[in-house]
């Protein structure tokens, strides 16, 4: 017997027409790439979003067709966000750090139509037009008075051209829930990039995941600042989760840098956000600097790496800012985990609370995982166990855009698990915790290692800002840990004193063998340290034998 209800399709467009009728006042700030800020409401995005759909396919974009963007947080490309997804065309977002062969590469590989850009961009695209095979238009993602005189893009459309010769007379229409919403290709250090296309079903479902209690508990009454960029993982899902629940929405643009994110958090009473560590190093570095608190911030999500503990107790502590620490993949829409405290941790003492607040967190209701061992058997939750963490839920990918080979594993009863090649424990309560991604795992005599606990040690030094465990040669051992350290500007610190950081912290034979100072560490594109170019880089470092 079936249920009677209505079957209603799960659609991105339903987000922004309950926004435009129940928070269609509702502000949304964007810092545009000229400088200035940008304001207008759910209601004006609506009417624009409409506008723009008329617009694509005046262009001859067709359902189902892909459409490529290259641009910050901003108003325009959450125009298109809508625009796009809501008339049945695949919103595909670009990221603007990979290299631009890569860039032309994912380009083709998804055949967009239509490339989409911020001003910012204007010098790579010049540099790179000729070499798109597919694509068709480029919109400059600007009005007028900020066109180039001379382009030496062919047939380069003005944006706000595009916008104004459309009508805002548009019906959203119906579809399946399944259809294709938006593509993001995952960004890693080896080979071509591979594309993961999310459906309106899982970005829907992935939104609802996102505003649970437990998990970024948004609501009307919040102000959120997306630091993560809309061009990757659809910004973590808050460029829909915002207006699902009726939040203000503030785009920070290109401007990322400690004092444009402090400004405009206290000027628009921002209460929510969401980033990556290395974006908090520098908002909190600005903050120490001058002395300076947060006036409305509440909480943050911090994810895309481990964030450090000495980060997390800098932030609850001393400014009053609760973090979330979450963990997610390209692959999981991303969010997969997140680390809210239940009420059995409520009386613990602050150090204990730490110890937890510095897991990942336990599964989103949507997420199932599971950890096993080399053979695939499950390893169990006792918080020591380590394996191969794997995961499976509705929006979780079943195989890669373009590629014809299954990516999950199958167990016994024929399910698919994806092995996301992170390398974890999980406590008995479901707290889980990654100890290194499987490439990154140093194994020495035998044993694991895990690099991420190493570097969150080190990051507690108060004269480290950024430390990278990574494998080297040994002759006994054949691996052991190496520690690469970036220096706080004006600290000092020796080898000596970070080693002895470690006593007492962790076991002896886990402390690092050695300690190197470096200017920077390489970060990729969406801000990772990039441990094989270290590797490289430190390949013939002769370890101390003593």
């Amino acid at each position: 017997m079936l249920g009677q209800m209505m079957s209603q399709p799960l659609l991105i467009s339903s987000l922004l027409v309950h926004a435009e009728r129940h928070h269609g006042d509702r502000e949304i700030v964007s810092r545009r790439v000229e400088g200035d800020l940008h304001r207008y409401t759910y209601r004006d995005l609506a009417k624009r979003a409409r506008r723009m759909a008329n617009a694509l396919a005046g262009l001859g974009v067709g359902f189902g067709d892909r459409v490529g963007t290259l641009a910050w947080n901003g108003y325009r490309h959450v125009e298109l966000y809508y625009g796009a997804s809501g008339s049945g065309v695949v919103l595909h977002t670009l990221n603007p750090r990979l290299h631009p062969d890569q860039l032309v590469w994912i380009a083709d590989d998804a055949q967009d139509k239509v490339m989409f850009f911020d001003l910012t961009f204007l010098p790579l695209i010049e540099a790179t037009a000729q070499r798109f095979a597919s694509v068709q238009h480029f919109v400059l993602m600007a009005d007028r008075s900020h066109m180039p005189a001379d382009s030496k893009i062919p047939g380069l459309i003005c944006y706000e051209d595009l916008i104004e010769g459309a009508s805002d007379q548009y019906d959203w229409p119906v579809f399946d829930e399944n259809t294709a919403s938006s593509l993001c290709y995952t960004s890693g250090t080896t080979g071509n990039p591979k594309g993961v296309l999310y459906s309106h079903r899982s970005s829907l479902l992935h939104c609802y995941g996102c505003a649970l209690p437990d998990s970024t508990n948004l609501s009307a009454r919040d102000v959120v600042l997306p630091v993560v960029p809309m061009f990757h993982v659809n910004a973590w899902g808050m460029a829909y989760a915002a207006p699902m629940v009726g939040a203000k929405l503030v785009l920070p643009g290109p401007a990322l840098d400690g004092k444009s994110l402090y400004d405009l958090f206290e000027s628009e009473g921002v209460t929510f956000s969401a980033g990556v560590p290395t974006v908090w190093q520098g908002l909190m570095a600005y903050t120490e600097e001058h002395g300076l608190s947060f006036s409305t911030m509440k909480r943050t999500v911090i994810g895309g790496s481990a964030c450090p503990a000495a980060m997390i107790e800098t932030f609850e502590q001393k400014y009053g800012v609760t973090v979330l620490h979450g963990w997610g993949m390209t692959e999981m829409s991303p969010l997969g985990t997140v680390c809210a405290l239940k009420a059995s941790h409520e009386d613990l003492d602050w150090d204990a609370q730490l110890k937890i607040k510095s897991t990942q967190g336990r599964a989103l209701f949507g997420v199932d995982m599971k950890i096993v061992d080399e053979n695939g058997d499950e390893l169990p939750w006792d918080g020591e166990s380590a394996g191969e963490l794997m995961v499976r839920g509705p929006w979780i990918i079943d195989s890669y855009f373009n590629r014809k080979e299954d990516p999950l594993v199958r167990d016994k009863a024929g399910l698919g698990w994806f092995p996301t090649g992170d390398v974890s424990a999980i406590t008995p309560d479901g707290f889980m915790r990654i100890t290194d991604r499987s490439k990154d795992v140093i194994k020495s005599g035998g044993e694991w290692i895990g690099s991420i606990d190493r570097e969150n040690i080190a990051m507690g030094h108060p004269a480290v800002a950024m430390a990278a465990c990574i494998a080297a040669p040994h002759p006994k051992w054949d691996e052991r840990p190496l520690l690469v350290v970036v220096k706080k500007p004006g600290k000092e610190v020796t080898r000596e004193e970070v080693l002895a950081f470690f006593e007492g912290k962790v076991a002896k034979w886990w402390i690092p063998d050695d300690v190197v100072f470096t200017d920077e560490i390489p970060l990729g594109a969406t801000g990772k340290m990039q441990k094989n170019k270290l590797r490289e880089q430190f390949a013939d470092h002769v370890l101390p034998t003593v």
